[in-house]
């Protein structure tokens, strides 16, 4: 095979065929943090960007609306309701995409979590397997005793496989919500203490035809019925006409009550979630330091010569358990948390700006 001479080239041909021969540049790294994840994705998110955009014009066009003399109420009007929808858009697009971030962040951290548990687990089901092979070698145990051990060490080999699998799966999924570029090294930082819920259920229920775009949108579609009676409400307007308009008032009333009962039991059912989420916290909590006390105490036994290696080892995988159960309870309340964020259009993580 003839090789190339890179001096015969042209400076076009010669620059394409140093950038084929030229090594593959090594992936980006990108560390993150839960809030730097939330605030890279508001700031320059495809969602986000879109809604601000169609704020900007609606504000543009109720100032052009309002400069106008000759524009007549309803036009004004709906210019007005037009900026605060757009308005309530951009904020409750905010949430959304709050939530998308969390959700995917804690996924992807709690997925590199299960990884290092299942490798401890594999680690001690491999030693019991060599200390059941060893015991039945000295007639002390039975086939059936390293047929369990093989099959437990099956297993757990097989869900360490799938969580090996699963995990830049996860990570291409936040890599692609947060814009960066494909195939990025992500470095994720355990997600912070989820905060406390102290805003009442009562708070988060109320003003929310002001908050949710859609119960904004019912509120306003009331409002323009109701000005459409008053403007019908007159001697010089046929009587079919005010009816209609009083007919389309009812309606339109009706679907905002409607709304406002779906959206308060959703804020309620999604405030009971946060609730029982911290419950779950607390819980794991109180288990993981259960765990963290059965090691200590194995391992005083293995000092003073009572206990074997393994039961330490035992312990060492219980008290991972236990912790990663805080992990996926938290988890858990950062999910919720961010669910009541959406369905009351208040933010309660403390990661929307």
């Amino acid at each position: 095979m003839k090789q190339l001479n890179l001096k015969s080239l042209p400076l076009p041909a010669l620059t394409l065929a140093l950038t084929l021969a030229a090594p593959a540049a090594a992936a980006q790294t990108v560390s993150l943090t839960l809030p730097d994840a939330v605030t890279r994705a508001l700031a320059s998110g495809p969602d986000v960007t879109t809604a601000r955009a169609n704020l900007q014009k609606a504000q543009a066009n109720l100032k052009a609306t309002q400069a106008d003399p000759s524009a007549i109420i309803t036009t004004l009007t709906q210019a007005q309701q037009g900026a605060a929808t757009a308005e309530a858009t951009l904020a409750g697009t905010k949430l959304n995409v709050a939530q998308t971030v969390v959700t995917q962040y804690v996924a992807a951290f709690e997925a590199a979590g299960r990884i290092t548990l299942n490798q401890a687990q594999v680690a001690l089901d491999e030693r019991n397997l060599q200390i059941a092979q060893a015991r039945l070698k000295a007639r002390v145990a039975t086939q059936l005793d390293v047929n369990r051990a093989q099959t437990s060490l099956g297993q757990n080999r097989q869900e360490l496989a799938d969580a090996r699998a699963q995990l830049p799966v996860l990570e291409a999924q936040l890599t692609r919500t947060l814009g960066l570029n494909v195939g990025s090294d992500l470095k994720l930082t355990a997600p912070p203490a989820p905060p406390k819920l102290s805003t009442t259920l009562a708070a988060l229920q109320g003003g929310l035809e002001k908050r949710l775009p859609t119960l904004v949108q019912a509120a306003q579609g009331a409002e323009f019925a109701a000005l459409q009676v008053r403007i019908a409400d007159n001697d010089y307007t046929p009587a079919r006409t005010l009816s209609d308009a009083r007919t389309a008032l009812a309606n339109a009333q009706r679907d905002l009550e409607g709304a406002q009962r779906g959206a308060g039991t959703g804020v309620r059912d999604a405030y009971r979630t946060v609730q029982d989420a911290q419950q779950k916290v607390d819980l794991a909590r109180q288990q993981a330091a259960n765990a963290q006390t059965a090691l200590t105490q194995a391992q005083a036994r293995l000092k003073a010569g009572t206990a074997a290696a393994v039961e330490v080892q035992q312990a060492q995988v219980q008290a991972q358990q236990a912790q990663f159960g805080v992990t996926q309870a938290q988890d858990g309340l950062w999910r919720a948390l961010a669910a009541l964020s959406v369905a009351s259009g208040t933010d309660v993580t403390g990661l929307v700006r």
